[in-house]
């Protein structure tokens, strides 16, 4: 059974920088595709990043190309987002997912992940 767990989030003004992290155990996650998803106030869970397993590729969402950077440190089996240049509209609950055997076209939807965190919270002001 694998666990994550995100921690980082916090209250932050527009322009800022944040780092989130996510530390997993219950299995090695090299071999598991990992993503960081965010989910705002009435609004669906959407897809930030996403690390596919043993590092194959990175996806990025549109809306945080250029602005936010998605790592992973295998030796601590942790995931990383860097988060620059913080706008508004990235204000949301952040959560990372992961799972071991999803395909390419499927990592963008939070449904085919079997793993998630509890979620941390990114809440950008004015």
């Amino acid at each position: 059974q694998v666990t994550l767990v995100e921690s980082g989030g916090r209250l932050v003004q527009a322009g800022d920088s944040l780092s989130l992290s996510c530390v997993g155990s219950g299995a090695t996650l090299r071999s598991y595709t990992m993503a960081w998803f965010r989910q705002a106030p009435g609004k669906e869970r959407e897809v930030v990043a996403v690390s596919r397993r043993y590092g194959t590729s990175i996806y990025y969402a549109d809306s945080v190309k250029g602005r936010f950077t998605i790592s992973r440190d295998h030796a601590k089996n942790t995931m990383y987002l860097q988060m620059n240049s913080l706008k508004l509209e990235d204000t949301a609950v952040y959560y990372c997912a992961a799972d071991s055997s999803i395909i390419l076209s499927s990592q963008y939807s939070a449904s085919h992940y079997d793993y998630w965190g509890q979620g941390t919270q990114v809440t950008v002001s004015a």
